[in-house]
């Protein structure tokens, strides 16, 4: 059974997540292509607990950190919010844990937070970004064209929604998905 879990952000990874943002393997996906430099990233990073508007929790895989998932943009008077999320070591690959997390979130921001929708931009390029969206019960809703310039070339993004009222329909075969691939009902029913 995976071992997956997740905590919130702590001093302990802000060098971390300079490093993962950094990488070329999360760089990719991002809508910036610059290197991030320290200031930069502290400014960010310092501004994270006084933002209410946001809620930052780092993936753990065996208790490892391996990732890093997100709500942002969260605003209570329109019931929405933005969901990222990206998992920077390759051991966190292919195992499900990119839909276990946002199985999580999703959770969290349709019970506790009492959210209406979520809502994700993803790389016309990244094609597993966007399958795990979409098994998660994510619909696509917009396509920006030429959003982005990523390496001086225009990109794509695509726009994907999920509605409370749909989560509540989905959320059975997002889980049925999950514990076949050996997640535990204590795991996927256990509050963020």
């Amino acid at each position: 059974m995976p071992d997956v879990g997740l905590r919130p952000v702590g001093e302990e990874d802000r060098d971390r997540l300079l490093a993962w943002r950094n990488s070329p393997q999360v760089a990719a996906f991002m809508y910036s292509d610059h290197l991030i430099g320290r200031a930069e990233h502290d400014r960010w990073f310092d501004g994270l607990d006084a933002n209410a508007r946001r809620r930052d929790w780092v993936v753990l895989l065996g208790g490892a950190p391996v990732g890093l998932t997100s709500l942002v943009d969260i605003d209570a008077t329109q019931g929405r919010a933005t969901i990222a999320r990206y998992l920077a070591e390759d051991a966190a690959r292919g195992l499900g844990v990119g839909g276990f997390t946002e199985f999580k979130v999703a959770d969290h921001a349709f019970g506790p937070l009492g959210l209406r929708k979520l809502w994700s931009e993803v790389l016309a390029t990244n094609a597993p970004a966007l399958a795990s969206h979409l098994a998660g019960g994510f619909q696509r809703e917009a396509l920006f064209r030429a959003h982005v310039v990523k390496q001086g070339q225009s990109t794509d993004v695509i726009g994907l929604g999920l509605l409370a009222v749909d989560w509540r329909e989905h959320r059975p075969k997002a889980q049925a998905r999950l514990l076949a691939k050996g997640f535990s009902q204590a795991a996927l029913d256990a509050p963020l």
